[in-house]
């Protein structure tokens, strides 16, 4: 039996050949990929959900989709940052590298649900990669929401993913951009400190705004306890949480979180699902 027609078959373990085909490099130690399919294409993707980038020889990791989930070529662009043997290979590849997908997997972002709403977004870090889509999304059907706030957050100046495209962004009139870097450097001349410190002085209707919170854990605990602060309903408060996720399909059981297996019934949870769990240590 070939390859495609396993996969054809329902062989969820199989990846689908993709080649690099474009590489933007972002920081230091984080690249974003352009991925276009050998032959067949994946399944159309939801912003929020993943897939298991295989390079070849050394393994797979769970990766988030950092652009429009799905195009008419199936052209896929995920961010990935080298902090592994399997990262770093991804992270290393130079266009025309050939590397397995797996995918589309894990809930979304439910980006549609929001319409009508004001859009908090706050990332920490390479969070911004999973949410950029939600960015994208919304700025593509800009008529369909309210207010727009991001808030981004990095170490330095250096470290913000996408700079560019903030600054696009920030000089918008529709849309409100909130960069702030945990330390100070020569020329930054914007806010220093923590993301979750502009979080604490944004005006937010709570019943209209849906927050989007993205990066590493105490940081969404923080942000979350904020906006609890300011009135949002913990329903309102989605977060994309990260464990070890190696099937990506719920059988190995490697990412459990409490009674969530997070490749299956996450990664994208509402804070009312996850604020208990994130508070037992072993968890």
């Amino acid at each position: 039996m070939s390859l495609l027609s396993q996969r054809d078959n329902g062989e969820p373990m199989l990846p689908t050949p993709y080649r690099v085909v474009a590489r933007q490099v972002e920081t230091h130690d984080s690249v974003t990929l352009g991925l276009a399919p050998v032959a067949e294409q994946l399944p159309h993707f939801q912003p929020g959900q993943f897939t298991m980038l295989y390079a070849h020889g050394i393994g797979e990791i769970p990766v988030s989709i950092s652009g429009e989930p799905s195009t008419r070529d199936g052209l896929l662009t995920q961010t990935i940052h080298a902090v592994g043997a399997v990262s770093r290979a991804l992270h290393d590849a130079r266009v025309g590298a050939a590397v397995g997908v797996r995918g589309p997997f894990g809930t979304s972002w439910d980006l549609e649900s929001a319409e009508g709403h004001d859009l908090l977004i706050a990332a920490g870090g390479i969070g911004l990669a999973p949410l950029r889509p939600v960015v994208l999304g919304a700025l593509a059907h800009r008529q369909r929401y309210g207010r727009i706030m991001v808030v981004a957050g990095a170490r330095g100046p250096q470290e913000f993913l996408f700079r560019t495209e903030l600054s696009a962004w920030a000089a918008r009139d529709d849309l409100n951009v909130t960069l702030t870097a945990d330390q100070p450097a020569r020329g930054w001349t914007g806010r220093v400190g923590f993301v979750t410190e502009p979080l604490t002085g944004l005006q937010l209707d709570p019943w209209r705004t849906i927050a989007f919170l993205c990066g590493p854990e105490p940081m969404m605990r923080i942000c979350a306890n904020v906006l609890l602060r300011h009135g949002l309903p913990p329903e309102q408060i989605r977060l994309s949480l990260e464990r070890n996720m190696q099937c990506g399909i719920g059988l190995c059981g490697h990412c459990q979180l409490g009674p969530l297996l997070i490749c299956r019934d996450g990664p994208i949870v509402d804070y009312a699902t996850a604020a208990d769990l994130l508070t037992v240590r072993e968890l």
